[in-house]
């Protein structure tokens, strides 16, 4: 049984700022109308991240935008959502957050067959020089590409 997988949204800014040590698929407790506002794409990630508070982990300032057709009772967009992640992991993340000094960011957001899945990352910030090499090798990687398609015309 293979579940499709249908990307909603990424975190782009997160892999500019922060190195990804390791990656985890968690769940995430939703309303009704939030899943449905995020079927129809509009959920954002930019200046999210998580938290673990009490041995559970929350997802906060991840923006998913009220469902016009919803009922009367609109949820807070910015709400502090729960993740869904078995206890050992949470611990493992939690004891790599204290020792490490890394945060955990959302890096996507996406259906795995009709559940709505999120992507966390292990990451560790990068310093300015970090980010001016990540760029400059960008930069030469579109030229050389460049070059090569000219040159093979």
């Amino acid at each position: 049984m293979s579940d499709s997988i249908k990307i909603i949204a990424k975190n782009k800014k997160a892999t500019h700022d922060y190195f990804v040590l390791e990656k985890y698929e968690t769940g995430i407790e939703l309303m009704g109308s939030e899943v449905k506002s995020i079927r129809a794409g509009r959920v954002n990630l930019k200046d999210s991240w998580c938290s673990i508070v009490k041995g559970e982990i929350f997802v906060n300032a991840m923006h998913i935008s009220v469902y016009e057709q919803g009922a009367m009772w609109f949820k807070d967009p910015l709400r502090v959502r729960k993740l869904l992640m078995h206890k050992k992991e949470i611990m493992k993340l939690f004891g790599q957050v204290q020792q490490q000094g890394c945060s955990i960011i959302p890096l996507s957001v996406y259906f795995k067959g009709s559940r709505v899945k999120l992507e966390i990352g292990l990451c560790k910030g990068k310093k300015l020089y970090d980010k001016r090499d990540d760029m400059a090798k960008k930069s030469a990687k579109r030229t050389i590409e460049r070059e090569l398609k000219e040159r093979f015309r």
